[in-house]
């Protein structure tokens, strides 16, 4: 038995699993294809349904993981070879270079400052520029800049100014070849830009969003410090349109399954929303309202009652741009009236789907997938953290669709059957 896991994915549920294992005296390699920890939670304002800064809840846990001295973190990297067993897994793992070199980097961003590239920065979803050297965002861990060579021009203005001599050309991928007993899978998940979303004019007009890309908006740290203009002209949208179930719930895009937290935070984004633009309108379009949690049910109330948010049961059939306007057509099935408003912007609530590379993970443990390819557990009900691969636990929204506690609880869950396996090699039970 090798005393040491592989948790593959730094999100909020990798981080927790890994905090978990190695709290309890073992050794973990995070491996994360970004340059920093802290997946999509990073990039929200607040959480639902308690309104708290996601900042102010990831964060000291992220310092906790960059700090922790048995938890070994793998940036900018991806595992290409999983071979062995439960207990003796050997694992080959691509590093590619980050061009900074880590103990040097003291993260003043005087290399940011001299670079003449710029382009969309992918942390602020497209919503402002980075440089060709950046850090991701200030609170990023490791706090080390990260040289993007397919965007750089070779100007050398970022090695010239750099204060430490941090910066190396020259540095080359490395593969590891290292060896695990068990391993947590925890990749997350992407948001469906697809046709489904397209039709509503996401993608070809720069005031409709999808969530992320809102909650960006929405942040005090986010492109424009938390106030809400629309990206075409900067002006406050006082018409604000939602479309919830954009792809989800939808057969004939292949995605019939609910996203299952589309309702929540589009009713949070609706109240924060409000908070900012007191005398603004919001419409919610939807399906069914879906808030299956604690306190749920009450938020979304909240937002429809002290928050004046005006929910249409129906669909929008068409959005298109019109004297500076977004007209949405949709329809009201409760009074079975059609419905047109001139939206300043409209955010579609799109899908959720698999991370970029979940299926090749999936193939490289021969782990299963469902059709939509989410990970699929041994059984559902009864162990629904394990893999049909001994040794291989699965955690987060890889597995499918949820929200921020039932992610942390099942991330707990995977940490414990990994415990679980160590304790009984030390306990010699077979």
């Amino acid at each position: 038995m090798i005393e040491r896991a592989l948790v593959i994915g730094a999100g909020i549920s990798g981080m927790q699993a890994a905090l978990d294992i190695a709290n309890s005296g073992y050794e973990v390699l995070l491996v994360e294809k970004e340059p920093t920890i802290g997946g999509h939670m990073a990039q929200l304002s607040e959480t639902f349904p308690t309104l708290d800064c996601s900042s102010c809840i990831l964060t000291p846990r992220m310092v906790e993981v960059g700090q922790h001295t048995n938890i070994r973190r793998l940036m900018l990297s991806q595992v290409t070879s999983v071979e062995g067993e439960a207990g003796n897994f050997q694992v080959k793992i691509l590093r590619h270079p980050r061009y900074v070199i880590e103990d040097k980097c003291i993260a003043c961003g005087a290399c940011a400052k001299v670079c003449p590239v710029k382009v969309p920065s992918e942390f602020e979803r497209g919503m402002a520029e980075r440089s060709a050297i950046y850090m991701p965002f200030p609170q990023a861990v490791p706090a080390i800049y990260h040289l993007d060579r397919d965007v750089c021009e070779d100007c050398g203005k970022c090695a010239e100014k750099c204060p430490a001599q941090a910066i190396d050309y020259d540095m080359q991928p490395e593969t590891l070849e290292i060896g695990v007993g068990a391993i947590i899978v925890a990749t997350g998940y992407e948001l469906y830009d697809g046709e489904a979303v397209q039709a509503y004019g996401y993608g070809s007009h720069p005031d409709v969003l999808n969530g992320l890309e809102f909650e960006r908006l929405l942040s005090a740290s986010g492109p424009t410090g938390g106030d809400v203009i629309r990206p075409s002209d900067g002006k406050v949208p006082k018409e604000l349109v939602f479309i919830q179930c954009a792809g989800s719930r939808n057969p004939e895009h292949g995605m019939p399954y609910c996203s299952k937290v589309c309702c929540m935070y589009t009713a949070k984004q609706a109240i924060l929303y409000k908070h900012r633009v007191h005398d603004g309108q919001v419409y919610s379009f939807y399906m069914d309202v879906r808030a299956g949690g604690k306190g749920y049910e009450e938020f979304v109330t909240r937002a429809m009652e002290e928050d004046r948010t005006l929910y249409i049961r129906g669909r929008v059939s068409k959005v298109f741009a019109q004297n500076g306007k977004l007209i949405v057509w949709g329809a009201d099935t409760l009074t079975d009236q059609k419905i047109e408003i001139a939206a300043d912007m409209v955010v579609v609530a799109s899908a959720i789907v698999p991370s970029a590379g979940a299926r090749q993970v999936a193939e490289m443990l021969d782990i299963e997938v469902d059709q939509f390819g989410f990970y699929v557990p041994s059984n559902e009900e009864m162990t629904p953290v394990e893999s049909r691969v001994p040794g291989v636990f699965l955690a987060g929204v890889g597995l499918g669709p949820r929200d921020i506690p039932e992610t942390v609880a099942q991330a707990s869950g995977a940490a414990a059957k990994a415990l679980a396996l160590f304790g009984a090699a030390k306990a010699g039970v077979q």
